[in-house]
């Protein structure tokens, strides 16, 4: 049993996911019997910053959940774009083989891959026509364009484009890098529209809100036990587990 109370993980580590040679790592729940339900999970603006979402991959999966966690690069030619649907093929084409359901999983991003996430439900067209079975977007800012979509999800809605799945947002109330209002904002111009939303404001920071800290040092988020973060990873674990079973 995990820390968190729930069922073994295991880790399958470097997958390469497509032809930019990108890895990505897959979390699972250990001695599944069927297949689990899915969550492709995109990190934020940092390139290839895929261990910084362990954490929280690591106790989704514990709730029994295939977590899919690929590298992307922001500072590519196009943005990040062809990794971030380089990562999603794979997903629909290979999740199955490592325990999960990819044409029926859960599409999920923290910060920059919050708005990339959205992007692809908006504009399905930009992944063939597929939507996720529901996203969840963490901590993100949606009046910018997306990475996968060149275009502001904000501005999207406006435009008479829905997601057309459950869309469950959460951001930290004390975000001082992206603030809660950007969330407040999405949330209700999905409810103008009539559009299904739930948001959760838990007490942490960005980098809290995945169960992390940032450290000025390295530059980047790392693994933190403090308790706002810990308490924080476990509800967005929780909508995760939500979203892919829903």
């Amino acid at each position: 049993m995990t820390p968190d109370m729930g069922m073994a993980v295991e880790t399958v580590r470097g997958l390469i996911y497509g032809p930019s040679g990108k890895q990505l790592d897959a979390y699972r729940p250990a001695g599944a019997s069927g297949p689990a339900p899915t969550v492709l999970l995109w990190h934020g603006i940092g390139p290839d910053e895929r261990d910084v979402l362990e954490p929280l991959a690591r106790t989704a999966a514990a709730r029994g959940l295939l977590v899919l966690v690929p590298d992307w690069r922001s500072d590519a030619t196009d943005g990040g774009r062809a990794h971030l649907l380089e990562s999603l093929a794979f997903a629909r084409k290979e999740a199955g083989g490592l325990g999960g359901d990819g044409e029926s999983c859960a599409l999920a991003g923290w910060s920059a891959g919050a708005g990339a996430a959205l992007g692809v439900a908006l504009r399905p067209e930009t992944a063939d026509g597929w939507r996720p079975r529901a996203l969840v977007c963490v901590a993100g800012r949606y009046d910018l364009p997306a990475r996968t979509t060149g275009t502001a999800p904000l501005a999207d809605l406006a435009a008479g484009r829905y997601p057309g799945v459950p869309v469950h947002l959460v951001h930290g109330s004390r975000d001082t890098v992206v603030p809660a209002r950007y969330s407040h904002d999405l949330a209700e111009a999905l409810r103008a529209a009539g559009r299904a939303v739930t948001l959760q404001e838990p007490e942490t920071d960005h980098a809290g809100v995945i169960m992390t800290e940032y450290d000025p040092a390295a530059d980047r988020c790392v693994p933190t036990a403090a308790e706002h973060a810990v308490r924080a990873g476990r509800l967005v674990a929780g909508v995760l587990a939500e979203a892919a079973a829903s």
